[in-house]
């Protein structure tokens, strides 16, 4: 996002960088045209007037707003501030952050995006903004041919101010979609293998039938990726974190997410073998482990 923003965005100035880990934040400036490094929270704060964030999970988004109002060096009238959050975080955890922000006199959207890294790269994420209308209007020009290709925007067609949790709710729900669809292509790919048709006539009907994501899934199943690589491109311990929010979401509407079960419970296992480098790929080397076939396929 960080690239499109800097590179596409209508900000008059350079865009400021910040990390808890200033490397970061310096080698990945270094990178783009119209952006630079900040050291502190404080500095990126009191020099911008839209501050995005995007953080791993709800510890740490609450950790980042409660430094940001904490810091003596930040003005306790923070009314010329619009906050958007592009974590994906509970419900809740969307409602509590806005309620903070507005204590201080600050605007906050909720904002998380869909879309794979590559696709974030090349402005096609999907954004899903809610929140009141005069926050979203100041930063939907950074939205559409900007970092996404199409705004879900929660209040469209009423121009009503709605509850931040409902970005959050969609969020949460279309992650299970993902998460649940990359288990059953695994469990699927197993099944081809172990009957004898193997894995090739089922990747090229993929590639046919919903080529994308998840034809993009197989082949880093079929293609060992899952058990070779270094960093997740999807965390496991993140994955496990959204289906949680979710079944406690369902369970709260009196509905149990038995898929969301299955797939957890395949996380499980992808956890005690990587460790916390798991990737969400990997459950298809849990599929295999249960079929009495070895976690990797190298």
């Amino acid at each position: 996002m960080s690239q499109n923003i800097a590179q596409k965005g209508p900000q008059t100035g350079p865009l400021l960088l910040y990390n808890r880990t200033t490397a970061r934040a310096t080698a990945h400036a270094s990178e783009l045209t119209n952006a630079k490094a900040v050291t502190t929270l404080a500095e990126a704060v009191n020099e911008s007037d839209l501050i995005f964030t995007c953080v791993g999970d709800d510890t740490a988004l609450d950790s980042i707003v409660t430094a940001i109002l904490s810091d003596n060096r930040i003005s306790q009238d923070l009314s010329d501030k619009t906050f958007i959050d592009c974590s994906t975080v509970h419900p809740d955890t969307s409602r509590r952050t806005e309620a903070a922000f507005h204590e201080r006199g600050a605007g906050f959207v909720a904002c998380p995006v869909f879309g794979a890294p590559n696709m974030a790269d090349a402005g096609q994420l999907i954004v899903v903004p809610a929140g009141k209308r005069a926050s979203i209007e100041k930063v939907r020009p950074f939205f559409d041919g900007v970092v996404s290709k199409k705004t879900i925007d929660l209040s469209s067609g009423t121009g009503a101010d709605v509850d931040v949790g409902r970005a959050s709710t969609l969020k949460v729900l279309g992650n299970t979609f993902i998460l649940n669809t990359v288990g059953v292509l695994a469990e699927a790919l197993v099944a081809a293998d172990a009957s004898g048709l193997g894995v090739e006539p089922l990747q090229e009907w993929l590639g046919l039938f919903a080529p994308g994501p998840f034809a993009n899934y197989a082949q880093r199943m079929v293609g060992g990726d899952y058990c070779t690589r270094e960093e997740p491109l999807f965390a496991v311990d993140l994955a496990r974190k959204d289906l949680g929010h979710a079944y406690g979401i369902a369970k709260e509407g009196g509905l149990r997410m038995k898929n969301v079960e299955v797939m957890d419970g395949l996380l499980e296992h992808v956890k005690e073998v990587k460790g916390v480098k798991g990737d969400v790929a990997a459950v298809y080397g849990a599929v295999r482990k249960g079929a009495g076939m070895e976690f990797g396929n190298q």
